[in-house]
Formats: C-alpha cells, sequence, structure tokens
C-alpha cells in the first residue's frame, strides 16, 4: 500500500520509502516539499508536518494524544488491531509511549526521580570510566566497529547498572532490544514483524525473571525502587511494571547507540568542526545539540486528534492521525538559519525537537545528552587519528536512525 501511494506521488509515502534507504540529510528536499503544502500535508494514511512550529504544537496540545488508531476507524487503525498480539510492545498501554494522564502522570512520577539533570550528573563520573574501560579494550592498531565495540556498550552498561541487570545478561539484553527496535517502525516485511514479535516475548520473559529476582533480592537501582514505590498507596501492577521497565530500560540505550554513531560520523565528515571542538572544548555540550539536530535518533512520531481543532491555523478532524517529522522540523529554515549546514556552533541548536515536546518529552533526555557527550569527547580525545573505513551500515528501520556498522582505524592507518 504504501508503495502504491509513493509511486502516485504521496508525500507521506515516499518519506516512508526513501527513509529505508536514506540517511536524514537526503530526506531534505522531500522534508521541504511537505513543509511547501503548508504547516500540514494531507497525505493517504495520515497528516504530515515538518514545520517547526506546527510539530510543536501538536506534540504540546491536548486535542492530541500518543500513538495512532485512537477513536479511528482508518486504515492504520485497522492495521494496528490486525497486528497486536499479546507480547509487551513499547507502542501499546500500558507503556508511557502510549499512555496519557491520569495513568501516564502516575507511571512518569515513579521514575523520573532518577532522570533528572541533578541526578544524571551523579552518573557522570561514572559514565566517564565506563567509557575509559571501553577505550581501553580497543585495539587501536586493529579494525574496529565502532558501533559493536563501543557505541553499543556505553549506553547500555550505563541504563544496565542503573536499572540492576546483571553483568552476565547484558549482551542478552542488548542483543533483544536490537531485535525488538523495529517495533516502532512501519512497512516491515511479515518475516520481520514475526522476527521482532519473537524478539519482544524474549524480552518480556527475561524481563519477568529479572523483576523476580529484584523481589527476592532488592538492590540499591531503580527497578527495585519501582518494585517498592507506592503513589497513595498505590504500586504498579506486574503489566505496568513490566511495560515501564521494559521501555526504561530499551530507550536507555537503543536512541543513544544512534546519538553516538550518528555524532561520530558528523564529526569525522567535518575535521573543522572537530577542530572547532579542540579549540573550545567548553562547546562540546552545544556539538550534542546540534548533532541531535541535524541527525536525530528518532525520525517521527504520531498523534491522533481527539476532537475538532486547528493547528497553526489548518482545521483537524477528530479522529485524524498527524505524523509530526521532528527531524524535518529541525531543519526549518524559519528556525535555523542554513539548516542544512552542520556547525557545533550554532546559537540556538537546543531548539530541536528531537526528544518530542509536551507531556511525552523524553524522559532519558538529560541522560542522551549527557552520554552523548561524555562518550563522543572521550573517543575523539584518545583517538584524534580516528579515521571511518568503507563498510559503514545504516540501520534499516525508518524511525530509528542510526547506525548498524561503523568501521575504523582508530590510529588512522590504513
Amino acid at each position: 500500500m504504501l508503495r502504491a501511494a509513493a509511486r502516485r506521488g504521496d508525500l507521506q509515502a515516499r518519506l516512508v520509502a526513501e527513509a529505508a534507504v536514506s540517511p536524514t540529510a537526503a530526506l531534505t528536499g522531500l522534508f521541504d516539499e511537505i513543509r511547501a503544502h503548508g504547516p500540514l500535508y494531507k497525505g493517504s494514511f495520515a497528516c504530515v508536518t515538518t514545520s517547526h512550529a506546527a510539530v510543536r504544537e501538536v506534540l504540546t496540545s491536548n486535542d492530541f494524544r500518543t500513538g495512532v488508531g485512537v477513536a479511528t476507524d482508518g486504515v492504520l487503525a485497522r492495521l494496528g488491531e490486525w497486528s497486536a498480539s499479546e507480547a509487551m510492545n513499547p507502542i501499546t498501554p500500558p507503556s508511557l509511549l502510549a499512555t496519557e494522564p491520569p495513568e501516564h502522570t502516575r507511571y512518569r512520577k515513579l521514575v523520573t526521580r532518577v532522570f533528572t539533570v541533578r541526578a544524571v550528573e551523579k552518573l557522570r563520573v561514572r559514565t566517564e570510566e565506563i567509557a575509559r574501560d571501553l577505550l581501553d579494550a580497543l585495539d587501536p592498531d586493529g579494525p574496529v566497529d565502532l558501533i559493536e565495540s563501543y557505541c553499543a556498550l556505553l549506553p547500555v552498561t550505563v541504563i544496565a547498572e542503573i536499572l540492576g541487570v546483571p553483568e552476565e545478561d547484558r549482551r542478552r539484553v542488548l542483543e533483544l532490544g536490537t531485535a525488538a527496535a523495529p517495533s516502532l517502525d512501519m512497512g516491515l516485511s511479515w518475516r520481520e514483524f514475526r522476527a521482532v514479535e519473537s524478539a519482544l516475548a524474549e524480552f518480556d520473559a527475561w524481563l519477568g525473571d529479572h523483576l523476580d529476582r529484584l523481589r527476592a533480592r532488592p538492590g540499591d537501582n531503580l527497578l527495585s525502587q519501582l518494585v517498592a514505590a507506592r503513589e497513595d498507596g498505590v504500586g504498579l501492577t506486574d503489566l505496568e511494571l513490566r511495560s515501564t521497565a521494559g521501555l526504561v530500560l530499551a530507550a536507555g540505550f537503543e536512541t543513544t547507540v544512534n546519538l553516538l554513531g550518528n555524532g561520530i560520523a558528523l564529526l569525522h565528515d567535518h575535521p573543522g568542526q572537530l577542530a572547532a571542538l579542540r579549540a573550545e572544548p567548553s562547546r562540546w555540550a552545544n556539538a550534542v545539540e546540534e548533532i541531535l539536530r541535524v541527525d536525530p535518533p528518532v525520525l517521527l512520531t504520531g498523534r491522533t486528534c481527539l476532537r475538532d481543532t486547528e493547528i497553526c491555523g489548518v482545521p483537524v478532524r477528530a479522529g485524524s492521525v498527524v505524523a509530526t517529522i521532528l527531524a524535518g522540523a529541525n531543519r526549518d529554515p524559519a528556525v535555523f538559519a542554513e539548516p542544512g549546514r552542520f556547525d557545533v556552533r550554532r546559537e540556538n541548536a537546543r531548539e530541536h525537537i528531537s526528544f518530542s515536546a509536551g507531556r511525552h518529552y523524553c524522559l532519558g533526555a538529560a541522560l542522551a545528552r549527557m552520554e552523548g557527550e561524555v562518550g563522543l569527547r572521550a573517543l575523539f580525545d584518545r583517538y584524534p587519528q580516528l579515521r571511518l573505513t568503507p563498510g559503514a551500515r545504516r540501520r534499516k528501520t525508518r524511525i530509528l536512525r542510526g547506525f548498524e556498522r561503523l568501521p575504523a582505524r582508530l590510529n588512522g592507518r590504513s
């Protein structure tokens, strides 16, 4: 259906089709075409927006709720109903990604204290230690895949320690999380869909066993706190606990893997920007914001309209689905001068919407920013001659944007 609509020239379908095979920068022309139609483009399956103002308005409006298929009988709703399963899924309730107040408020309040800026800064020293240990383990004279040996291991180690995951289980959790990541995607083949369902079911089973261990022997970690947490005397049910914990665990490394990989590629391909950071190390935090703007880890998110309303003056009917293209909003020339230019000195880089907005603003944004800054700076400080080599491969997922492989020579020699 998507391919047929793309052949007819539908811009939303073209975006879905091209996102599977093209890096984000190559989609800029399509973002511009969609934006040229005004705040909202009405595609065959949903409304689409790449306007910074419209994306922010949708994401912060109480007239919309997260996800697709709510209060609508359109094709997306029918497909969602057909593909639903009993396996825990990050886009179905009671996941934080799929709930609204009051449930969302209760879940978020129970976990938010671990991810405040103050709490994250306390983790900075430990994150620096983990980065240093991982870099120590790399062979400076041999070929290395930076995704497998560094970008994936740094965030999974940090989030695993936060959540009390035993060291012997971390590789398995990483593999299951990677296999389940396309659950956020669209246009999967039947084979891919079945593989994702299998990974989700296995991850759910592992998580249930892990939570049972923590109930028996609680520790000083977030999951132990969640097991015991009460809000007005009410704790999380088993399903709510598994869903919330699973999302925090998977999201804790999936998007940061992409942030690190995308950042390495951008800085490698823009040596002048890397030189600017070496001259002014205080700009590393802003460089992370610019990486998030130029090549965000997540392409888009969806919302369903609950009641007739307007977005930037354009009427939207109840039941309509709106795809907010975060990467497109980040390249809106109305907000960012020369939006295609990568500039670590960009003064308003932090105005990107890569972490969403409103009540569903990314819970782990502060953690991801810190890990991005620590991880990238440590790598380029340790290996200033780092050179990427042929063989880089991007993930085939449309929504999660990043590298599957990123081969390099750390000493810069062939």
